[in-house]
C-alpha cells in the first residue's frame, strides 16, 4: 500500500504565491525558489526574475514554503 503523505499535511494553497505577489495561475520560477532556499532567514534578496516582488525578506516560513514547493515540483506525476 502506498503512503500518501501529501494528504496528511495541511497545505494553505496559494500562500507562497500571495507572499511573493505572484498570481496563483502562474508558475513560481525555480530560480527564485532556489535563491530563497539558499538565503538565511532574515536576509533580503532581490528577485532574479521579472515576476512578483522585486525585494523579498526571507523568513523561516517563506523558506519552508519554498522548500516544499521546490520538492513538489521535482516529484514525478
Amino acid at each position: 500500500m502506498k503512503r500518501k503523505f501529501i494528504q496528511k499535511i495541511h497545505l494553505k494553497k496559494g500562500s507562497l504565491s500571495k507572499q511573493l505577489k505572484i498570481p496563483e495561475k502562474e508558475n513560481i520560477p525555480k530560480k527564485l525558489l532556489d535563491k530563497i532556499v539558499a538565503a538565511k532567514a532574515g536576509d533580503k534578496i532581490t528577485n532574479p526574475t521579472r515576476t512578483g516582488k522585486r525585494k523579498i525578506k526571507v523568513t523561516r516560513l517563506l523558506e519552508r514554503r519554498s522548500i516544499l514547493a521546490r520538492n513538489l515540483k521535482n516529484l514525478r506525476r
